[in-house]
């Protein structure tokens, strides 16, 4: 199969999604796939054997679980305007408006729909500003628990995301009681509860029993069905971008350049400023990998291997599955990565590939 491309591994992803189905059955929790993650539809029908259904941020995130992603469809958006409103509300199994101006903006179209609304701690575990929801000013929910309570007769849930890239059980635990402590009055009101996403319950060591027991305590405690809406969690391991070495320089350092970009195919490396994964990354011999764009800092970072690099070579990035393809661009007319599936039996099959119509397509 001719590089690059994105490979799926399903046997990995069963991995994730084996824990978050014994989750669910620990905690009574029910799990939505956050799509502003991971959005490739052609494993949706496998995934949802393991979960309860969808959630999203915007109108296109919306109609793409409900007609892609069996079970549940949730949607939010940061703001949601006039011309879309309905088409949203039309898709969505719940809606979760970010603001109290929403909710009365859309209280008419929205009344008998099952409605939520964000609420912002003021408190997370990001450690990173570009994406901290309690960074200072965040438009990211309502922060005054009176003026949520003034609203709850409105509302049946409410929806905290809070938890950033956090995989200790600790720190989750200790933020949940911070939303117990100052919500606790408006919880009691309400019959569900989103917890969002970024908790990665999935990892080799995280303590899934003891979130369990957290998770139905909760519940238990304010009468309230908790959701959780994974991302990451859900495919963290479970695809490769495969690419191959198209030249190899030397300037003060090895340098081979791969048929990929990180700005167009892992463009999360270049926002956060972190280095791809290769693995094992062990050997006498260190190499940068770059990318084929313009970009002067096209960049995979520096990795070892056993044997000198040359063209030719084939080159896995592993954890390849969140934040990229649903971030892929056409920059510099690289030519997008394919997407295919590795089954449980090992075969693999293309199921989506890009061409210069696909490029122009996206132009005018």
């Amino acid at each position: 199969m001719q590089t690059p491309y994105y490979l799926i591994d399903k046997a990995n992803l069963r991995d994730n999604m084996e824990k978050i189905a014994r989750l669910r059955a620990l905690s009574g929790a029910r799990c939505l796939l956050a799509l502003k993650c991971f959005a490739t539809w052609s494993v949706f029908d496998f995934m949802s054997e393991y979960m309860d259904g969808s959630t999203s941020s915007s109108l296109y995130e919306v109609r793409l679980g409900a007609e892609k992603f069996p079970g549940e469809t949730h949607a939010y958006s940061v703001a949601y305007a006039d011309h879309e409103i309905d088409e949203v509300l039309g898709h969505a199994d719940k809606i979760i408006f970010n603001s109290i101006g929403q909710l009365d903006k859309f209280d008419t179209q929205s009344s008998g729909h099952i409605r939520g609304l964000r609420a912002n701690p003021g408190v997370s575990t990001s450690e990173f500003d570009l994406a901290d929801p309690a960074r200072p000013f965040s438009r990211l929910g309502e922060h005054d628990p009176e003026e949520i309570d003034a609203v709850a007769d409105r509302i049946s849930g409410l929806m905290f995301h809070n938890n950033c890239e956090n995989d200790s059980f600790e720190r989750f635990d200790e933020m949940l009681t911070l939303i117990e402590d100052r919500f606790g009055a408006v919880l009691h009101k309400m019959d569900w509860i989103s917890l969002g996403g970024g908790i990665h319950f999935t990892g080799a060591d995280y303590p899934l029993d003891d979130l369990a027991l957290r998770l139905k305590a909760f519940a238990e405690a304010f009468g309230v069905q908790v959701y959780l809406e994974p991302g990451e969690a859900a495919i963290t391991g479970a695809a490769t971008l495969e690419v191959t070495v198209l030249d190899t320089m030397h300037n003060g350092k090895n340098l081979a350049i791969v048929d990929s970009s990180i700005e167009a195919h892992m463009l999360d490396l270049l926002i956060y400023r972190e280095p791809a994964k290769i693995a094992p990354n062990t050997g006498d011999h260190e190499w940068m990998i770059c990318g084929k764009s313009c970009l002067a800092g096209d960049i995979f970072g520096e990795f070892r291997f056993d044997a000198p690099l040359k063209a030719g070579d084939r080159l896995s990035f592993q954890d390849a599955a969140g934040y990229t393809m649903v971030k892929k661009n056409w920059f510099n007319g690289v030519k997008m990565p394919s997407i295919a599936i590795r089954e449980l039996d090992g075969t693999t099959r293309m199921v989506r590939d890009f061409d210069y119509d696909d490029f122009a397509a996206a132009l005018s």
